[in-house]
């Protein structure tokens, strides 16, 4: 996925021409990016800090942070963002939160990042869709191919809350089918069945939690909104550092935020390749073939790679901590 990524970026363009385009762009901006970036990060932090002060849990709001960094740090780094949740899961039990409120908040925190954003991309679409046909119509199968993979997974997760024991029977007979097809071993068909069951009924707990609590679930769509602005708008911020003009910001958002559609449910570590193609299609029209690259490379850096970094040293840091802090207990 680097390889390709590189072929696409200096594809037709000498890297000094990239790198002297980068150089033009304003420093100012690029830090309001920076911020906007971590305030993407820190802003799901604000939700898990929220939601265990609702749950009448005393964790600081920097707990929260670094539960968010490490979170992002694994979903950048395995496909379709899979690895995040159970790590901060695991950093949440270490600080002594229960696991069925760390996977009641995780569950929630899901619900609400997969559903703001389809609310976002339909919302924007019908008010802006003339931005859409213009701009998107080279990647529109695969903007639909997005709709359809978030819904699936949406309804899957709806599922669970409204019949969690249809959901579970659904669940079991899927492993056997794949242990039939030969795609999963039958000695671990067990193992498999039962984390299903497991899950199945902690998610059935979870739901009857968010039934109860409405203002809750609503006060975390708005924060999630929010959040995600943060990172939609890093594009236009780019935008704005070449001294462009002619583009709103709530064009350059809807297109942002159809590119999310297409990319977040592919299983691509930090869909690499995939969300760099999409730029591009998208965006040459609006950069120019002279600074869409550069600015590509500004976007994802703060977007992808600069939160990469942060959460590396972050949870490189935690670890060390940790080791430290397990071999004073075990020399006491």
């Amino acid at each position: 996925m680097t390889l390709l990524t590189l072929h696409l970026i200096f594809k037709e363009q000498e890297l000094p021409e990239i790198i002297r385009d980068l150089r033009s762009a304003n420093t100012s901006w690029i830090i309001c990016g920076a911020a906007a970036a971590v305030l993407f990060v820190a802003g799901e932090s604000v939700i898990i800090h929220y939601m265990l002060r609702v749950l009448e849990q005393k964790i600081s709001f920097f707990k929260c942070l670094k539960y968010s960094f490490i979170g992002f740090f694994f979903s950048y780094i395995t496909p379709s963002s899979t690895g995040g949740q159970p790590m901060q899961m695991y950093h949440m039990k270490k600080d002594k939160i229960k696991i069925g409120y760390s996977t009641l908040i995780m569950l929630l925190i899901t619900i609400a990042y997969k559903s703001v954003l389809i609310i976002m991309a339909l919302g924007f679409m019908m008010f802006n869709f003339g931005t859409v046909v213009k701009y998107s119509a080279d990647m529109k199968w695969l903007i639909v191919l997005g709709f359809v993979l978030n819904l699936f997974f949406i309804a899957l997760l709806l599922l669970v809350f409204i019949k969690p024991i249809w959901a579970r029977a659904l669940g079991i007979k899927t492993v056997g089918l794949l242990v039939k097809m030969k795609i999963m071993k039958k000695k671990n068909k067990d193992k498999y069945t039962e984390k299903l069951i497991r899950i199945c009924d902690t998610y059935a707990m979870g739901a009857d939690y968010i039934k109860k609590n409405l203002s809750v679930v609503f006060n975390v769509f708005v924060l999630t909104a929010i959040q995600r602005t943060f990172l939609f708008s890093i594009t236009w911020i780019v935008y704005k550092a070449y001294g462009l003009s002619g583009m709103s910001f709530m064009d350059m958002l809807t297109l942002q935020i159809l590119i999310a559609v297409a990319v977040e449910m592919l299983p691509l570590p930090g869909a690499a390749g995939i969300s760099e193609g999409c730029f591009l299609l998208t965006f040459t029209g609006i950069f120019g073939n002279d600074l869409v690259k550069p600015a590509l490379l500004i976007s994802r850096g703060l977007n992808f790679y600069l939160i990469l970094l942060i959460g590396a040293v972050v949870t490189f840091t935690v670890h060390i901590i940790n080791i430290r802090k397990e071999k004073r207990t075990t020399i006491q």
